[in-house]
């Protein structure tokens, strides 16, 4: 059995990236019989959709402003998703809030992953919020997706000291770092799992 999986990207997509590399080192395919069959995106100049046509996997894209309402997009989405028949969507800086509709859609085979350690700051802005709470760790969350933003079963977590001094984007990086490990590991045990 194929176990396609469909990233979801914004931007650069070095998630995306961190996953097709570690699909590719570690032989997913002939190991899982998993790969990452497309890299769909919401912005048609994502940077994130050269690298993946750059490995040979499919790409598309979908401009969110041009349908009238969230649930016209989403049920767009799932429909260029659902070509892909996957086993795993994965969300790697999509910077969409998904329909309830569309959750249920893909509920438990859709995950993403949030800069912070959940349940602790959902939503935007939490590395500068984990420095201004006196924070002495951060890191970063794999989750499952559920209709409420950020709270959905943890898959996976990695833990990132906040240093003195520390800016919001020095320890961004660090976190990012530690999402590079992480996302292509729950990946991973997800697909054994399957």
């Amino acid at each position: 059995m194929n176990k396609n999986i469909v990233i979801l990207i914004s931007g650069g997509g070095s998630n995306m990236a961190a996953i097709v590399r570690t699909a590719q080192q570690e032989h997913w395919e002939q190991r899982y019989g998993a790969r990452v069959a497309a890299v769909i995106s919401n912005k048609a100049d994502a940077q994130g959709l050269v690298f993946a046509r750059s490995h040979g996997i499919a790409t598309e894209a979908l401009d969110h402003k041009a349908f009238d309402s969230r649930d016209a997009f989403d049920a767009a989405l799932a429909a260029r998703i659902d070509r892909y028949q996957p086993a795993l969507v994965v969300l790697a800086g999509f910077m969409r809030i998904l329909t309830p509709a569309f959750v249920q859609r893909y509920a438990g085979r859709l995950i993403n992953i949030h800069p912070s350690l959940l349940p602790a700051f959902t939503g935007l802005h939490t590395h500068q919020r984990a420095i201004d709470a006196g924070c002495k760790f951060a890191g970063v969350t794999v989750h499952q997706v559920t209709a409420e933003l950020d709270v959905g079963p943890i898959l996976d977590q990695a833990v990132v000291p906040v240093l003195p001094g520390d800016t919001a984007d020095a320890l961004a990086a660090r976190v990012l770092a530690q999402e590079h490990t992480i996302y292509p590991r729950a990946v991973r045990a997800l697909l054994q799992a399957l």
